[in-house]
């Protein structure tokens, strides 16, 4: 990936395949945060990245749950933390947040990251998804 990428997608089948192809190029141990407004398709974009890691189950937002873990076929795991209902880092250190961002045979996609921001590791790609219209959206993608 570069350093920035700038997508502007029509459809939810367009964010799909383009986070399939994001996961295709990504090593394991890549970091995500996924930023954007309620609907804006964070859910959508990490299903597609989901796919590109050939997970075939539904993929739902973790939101009550905290994290949803998706065992990867050749070992290794998707971890998709959602930290809505985390106060902070120290909250979320609490629960072991370190054990799924830190690990290197596993990718993390990490909604309100803003909650744990002073423990990001560093390296991560921030996803912001931005609604342009009912069915555009603007996904940029870079490096932190």
């Amino acid at each position: 990936m570069e350093n920035k990428t700038v997508f502007i997608s029509r459809s939810e089948a367009e964010t799909e395949a383009f986070a399939e192809k994001m996961a295709k190029e990504l090593p394991p141990g890549s970091v995500l945060t996924l930023d954007g407004d309620l609907g804006a398709g964070k859910t959508v974009f990490s299903r597609g990245f989901a796919r590109g890691l050939g997970i075939t189950e539904p993929v739902s937002s973790p939101t009550y749950t905290i994290i949803q873990e998706y065992p990867l076929e050749n070992g290794g795991m998707l971890f998709h933390l959602d930290l809505y209902r985390i106060a902070n880092s120290a909250s979320a250190l609490a629960f072991g947040v370190d054990e799924f961002i830190d690990d290197p045979e596993c990718y993390a996609l990490i909604e309100w990251p803003e909650r744990i921001s002073d423990i990001l590791p560093p390296g991560r790609i921030s996803v912001c998804i931005r609604h342009l219209s009912d069915t555009e959206r603007e996904i940029t993608c870079e490096r932190a």
